[in-house]
């Protein structure tokens, strides 16, 4: 079906009628972010943090982001996009010149009582041109594929590499899978999919590889883990990998080389396993939880990258379930959104979101349970975190866009 222009045949703006909204997602992400502004408070209570204000704000700002972006058609960014992504770049660069470093890494521009993370706005910035790109090429034979597969790896290369420069390893591989799930539903060969999960098990063999390496030049030379980062770097074939990151790979494969004890990289993993354990059926109740309280899951990341344990401490097992069985409801309705979409534009831009989303939930549940290395990646609306809930907002804003237009066809 040919796609019509997003500024004829349809109304560039149409108010709020009951039977154009879609209400399941948001009843959904309303449950999400008051579990996030109770136990971010929660986290902090012992310390008396304000920052579960401060999320309140970024919560009722990302609601007219949200209301706004759902009244737009979503077929006007397709003609936005490209200067979209080109304000993207220049945030990135703007970034690494004059960017705020905290912590090792430089990804925060500030703004006064705001700090501005242009990584969060790229990975919208991303999937928008992504689908703007396959939604003007056609795949079908090799060398159609083969120049769609070629824009791409320019367009989706260029900001992955800059948000590695900062460095930012978290914000980077959510990209690749949302990628891939676009390609999946533009049909492209199943060969290359093949061809993709091969390259993975190639990538994730030279990485490890490099980390049991990383290992044996610590341990060769006598060297701390902890104290001793970035002696390895200019030793690896992996310029990109940072020795910070390498040790939450070794800490996830071979936790007996980089910490015995378990009181220094072990340390945010054990505590995790132990505030999840210890919640039961019905939890500890809230704000009774005694590994954030007390400070054992640390205070600086008990309230964003942690926050899915100081739920499952204070609220057990039930209040976990609930916490998923919200991110189902929107994950699935996303992808129900998206066979409701009546262009390939529609589908790609709802597939694309759901995909985010779901690799976030994933990944950040996964590694506070011990599944996966820890990598830092927030979960969606409940993480404290002002450009990440921005962000958020904007693409479940989007996807409500495609509901709410999906008859507007001539």
């Amino acid at each position: 079906m040919s796609l019509p222009s997003p500024l004829e045949h349809v109304p560039f703006v149409k108010l709020a009628t009951r039977e154009r909204w879609d209400i399941w997602s948001p009843f959904a992400i309303l449950g999400l972010s008051c579990f996030g502004v109770f136990f971010i408070y929660s986290a902090q209570l012992s310390e008396q943090g304000s920052n579960w204000i401060q999320q309140l704000v970024f919560l009722g700002v990302g609601a007219c982001l949200y209301l706004g972006v759902s009244l737009i058609d979503y077929r006007f960014w397709l003609n936005v996009s490209h200067w979209l992504y080109a304000l993207c770049i220049l945030t990135l660069i703007a970034v690494l010149v004059v960017g705020d470093s905290r912590f090792g890494a430089q990804r925060w521009i500030d703004l006064g009582r705001f700090s501005y993370q242009p990584s969060e706005t790229a990975k919208v910035a991303v999937l928008l041109i992504v689908a703007s790109i396959l939604i003007r090429s056609e795949i079908g034979t090799i060398r159609q594929s083969m120049g769609v597969l070629g824009k791409l790896t320019l367009a989706v290369g260029l900001p992955v590499f800059l948000i590695l420069l900062q460095p930012d390893l978290k914000s980077a591989i959510v990209l690749p899978p949302v990628v891939l799930s676009m390609l999946y539903v533009s049909k492209l060969s199943t060969r290359f999919f093949v061809g993709v999960l091969g390259a993975v098990v190639l990538l994730t063999s030279i990485v490890t590889w490099d980390v049991y390496r990383y290992a044996d030049f610590m341990d060769n030379n006598k060297l701390s883990f902890t104290k001793d980062k970035g002696a390895y770097e200019p030793h690896s074939w992996l310029p990109y990998l940072h020795d910070y990151q390498r040790n939450r790979v070794l800490t996830f494969i071979a936790p007996e080389k980089i910490d015995k004890k378990g009181t220094e990289n072990l340390w945010n993993k054990n505590q995790s396993l132990i505030s999840v354990g210890s919640g039961g059926l019905h939890g500890k109740g809230w704000t009774q939880g005694t590994q954030a309280q007390l400070g054992y899951l640390p205070r600086a990341v008990a309230h964003n990258d942690f926050i899915f344990s100081v739920i499952a401490e204070e609220m057990g097992f039930l209040g976990s379930i609930t916490v998923l069985g919200l991110f189902g409801i929107v994950l699935f309705n996303g992808i129900r959104i998206a066979s409701l979409a009546r262009d390939r534009l529609g589908t790609l831009i709802a597939i694309g979101v759901t995909v985010l989303f779901m690799v976030h939930v994933f990944v950040n549940i996964a590694m506070t349970i011990g599944l996966v290395p820890i990598t830092g990646i927030p979960l969606p609306f409940i993480s404290y975190g002002g450009s990440f809930v921005l962000s958020c907002c904007l693409l479940q804003g989007l996807v409500q866009s495609v509901y709410r237009f999906r008859k507007d066809f001539t």
